[in-house]
C-alpha cells in the first residue's frame, strides 16, 4: 500500500499523534498531562523508521556482497 500519492504509514502515524495532540478538548491536554497515545504513535513511527533504515543498509549490504560473486 506504499503509493507515491500517499503518505507512509510513519508519516501517517506522525500525523496522527500531531492531531490528538492539537484537540484542545482533550482531557489530558486540559490537564496539562501528555497524551499517552499521541506518545505510543510517536514511537511506533521512531521505531518503523529505525527498522526501515537497517533494512535498507542490510539491502546494501547483501547487494555489495552479491554483485562481488558476479
Amino acid at each position: 500500500m506504499n503509493n507515491d500519492n500517499k503518505e507512509s504509514l510513519i508519516d501517517r502515524l506522525r500525523i496522527r499523534a500531531s492531531i490528538r495532540r492539537s484537540i484542545t478538548s482533550r482531557k489530558s491536554l486540559q490537564e496539562g498531562k501528555p497524551d499517552r497515545i499521541s506518545d505510543l504513535l510517536e514511537e511506533a513511527a521512531m521505531q518503523l523508521s529505525t527498522y526501515e533504515k537497517q533494512i535498507k543498509e542490510l539491502q546494501d549490504l547483501i547487494s555489495e556482497y552479491t554483485d562481488d560473486w558476479k
